[in-house]
Formats: C-alpha cells, sequence, structure tokens
C-alpha cells in the first residue's frame, strides 16, 4: 500500500476554472447572474426585515419561511461572489480550507433547504387538519426544537463527506472545471479509491432528500382530503390559497435538483458545459424566486411589502 503524505498533498490550493467551453462568454453569462444575485440578496432581506419587525408576522409560518430565507442566502453567497470573480477575472485560486468550507456550506444549505420545506409542510398540514390545535402544537419551544433538530441533522448528515475529502490525497491535478467545489467534483482529483465518498455522497444526502419528499407528499395528500371536506367552495380555495406559495417553493427546488442528479447519475452524453450551467443556476435561482413568489401569493408580505416600498400612496 502506498502512504500518502497528506500534509505535503492538501497545502496545494485549488483552480477554479469557471464554466469549461464557455470562457468567452462569462463576462456576458455575469449580466444575469449578478442582476439575479442582487434580486435574492435583497429580495431575502426585505422578507427577514419585514418578519423581524412586524408583530402579525410572528407566527410559525413566517418563522420557517425566515429560516428558509437565511438557508437560501447562505446557498448562494456560498458559491454566487466566488462564480462572479471568475467570471470578471478569469480562473480563481481557493485554498484547500477554503474549498472544504465552501463544499460544506454548499451541500449543508442543500439539505437544510429540504428540512425547511418539510417543516413548512408539517406546519400547514397542522393549520388545515387540526386548526383548533395549532397554537397548542406549534408552540414557541416546539419550533426551537424543530430548527434545532433539522439544522443538525442536516449538520450530520453532511459533515462526514468533509473528512472524506480532507483525509484524500490529491497528487496529480488542482483544477477544478466549475465555478464552486462540490463534493464529489472534488474527490475525483484525488489519487485514490473515491468508492466510499460516492457511495455516501450518492446514498446519504440523497435518501435523506427523499425521505423528506416522501413525508411532505404524505403531508399533501391529507391536506388535501381535509380540503375537500369542506363544505364551503370559499373555505377550499381559501385553504388551497395558503399552500399556493409553499408548493410552489417545492417545486422549484425539488424538480431542479432531481433533474441534476438524474442527468449526472443517466446523462452520459450530456454536455459538462450543461451540467455545470445548470448546477451554477440552481444555486441562484431559487433563492431568488422564493421572495418573490411568497411576496406574491402570501397576502400578508404583499402588504407589508407595498407599505415599505410605498408608504404614501398605501395611506
Amino acid at each position: 500500500m502506498v502512504l500518502y503524505n497528506l500534509s505535503s498533498y492538501n497545502t496545494d490550493a485549488f483552480t477554479l476554472l469557471g464554466i469549461p467551453g464557455l470562457e468567452q462568454y462569462h463576462v456576458w453569462i455575469s449580466i444575469p447572474f449578478c442582476f439575479i444575485y442582487f434580486v435574492a440578496i435583497v429580495g431575502n432581506s426585505i422578507l427577514l426585515y419585514l418578519i423581524a419587525v412586524e408583530h402579525s408576522l410572528h407566527v410559525p409560518m413566517f418563522f420557517f419561511l425566515s429560516m428558509l430565507a437565511i438557508t437560501d442566502l447562505t446557498l448562494s453567497t456560498t458559491c454566487v461572489p466566488k462564480m462572479l470573480t471568475i467570471f470578471w477575472l478569469g480562473p480563481q485560486k481557493i485554498s484547500f480550507p477554503g474549498c472544504l468550507t465552501q463544499l460544506f456550506f454548499l451541500h449543508y444549505s442543500f439539505v437544510l433547504d429540504s428540512a425547511v420545506l418539510l417543516a413548512m409542510a408539517f406546519d400547514r398540514f397542522v393549520a388545515i387538519c387540526s386548526p383548533l390545535r395549532y397554537t397548542t402544537i406549534l408552540t414557541p419551544t416546539t419550533i426551537v426544537k424543530i430548527v434545532v433538530g433539522l439544522s443538525f441533522r442536516s449538520f450530520c448528515v453532511f459533515v462526514p463527506c468533509v473528512f472524506l475529502v480532507n483525509h484524500l490525497p490529491f497528487c496529480r491535478t488542482h483544477i477544478i472545471p466549475h465555478t464552486y467545489c462540490e463534493h464529489i467534483g472534488v474527490a475525483r482529483l484525488a489519487c485514490a479509491d473515491i468508492s466510499v465518498n460516492i457511495w455516501y455522497g450518492l446514498c446519504v444526502p440523497i435518501m435523506t432528500v427523499i425521505t423528506d419528499v416522501i413525508l411532505i407528499a404524505v403531508s399533501y395528500t391529507l391536506i388535501l382530503h381535509a380540503i375537500f371536506q369542506l363544505p364551503s367552495r370559499v373555505a377550499r380555495q381559501k385553504a388551497l390559497g395558503t399552500c399556493g406559495s409553499h408548493v410552489c417553493a417545492i417545486l422549484m427546488f425539488y424538480i431542479p435538483a432531481f433533474f441534476s442528479i438524474l442527468a449526472h447519475r443517466f446523462g452520459h452524453n450530456i454536455p459538462h458545459t450543461f451540467h455545470i450551467m445548470f448546477a451554477n443556476l440552481y444555486v441562484i435561482i431559487p433563492p431568488a424566486l422564493n421572495p418573490i413568489v411568497y411576496g406574491v401569493k402570501t397576502k400578508q408580505i404583499r402588504g407589508k411589502v407595498i407599505l415599505l416600498l410605498f408608504p404614501k400612496g398605501s395611506q
């Protein structure tokens, strides 16, 4: 067995190339990316500000929404600033600890996003199926326990990947044909067997997210059953309306995620450039669209945003 000196192999910085094959268009690609990132920052910041200062929004639904906004900001900010630097200035170096940090927060945010969507589905389930017990079930103590539990679960799911990558010897190339560090992309650069990385990275996070999807599907099956039992059409429409923004957030998160996973697994004929571009869009578009969707479809937030932006015209 060949023994590697990890201290000498893992001290060199990695070089992030950007989007292979589209280098000459990096500056033009940066324009929409920069705009979308600005929308994500401003939209989620406004959302967090309104939820913090408006007492009427201090309810479980909006507390989970604020957690989703924080997670989305973490997801996009982990990747996009470095991405834009590559687009503007060319390939950029990133230290090995910096790469591990980016890798961790990228995947941690992804798993936590899924967990928050599950918590929001549970909130809607209780609100519609047991409205009289809503405040007794989702007490502040219960919400704190849910948040801590989801955060700890997401941490435990992916922190082993960081240790697995940290112990790999990188004795060949340190060039990453991507705009950010992600688990398997970095592991494939190692001059060692990465079977454990592949199986753990494929099975554990994906099975965690699939479990969330199954539980969300069960929640909405029960929710729809309860809604269609309501005698009034107006009541049914109102109940469906309260779920609309959450359903949009679910679709924006899971459809691209599973498309990307299936494309990586089975789309061997799909150009690598497409994979990289899609991965870049995934870390920026849902964080930008979520506050817009909630601002448009949620009456309480829509009214507060109008009042914030147009204080005189709303009086």
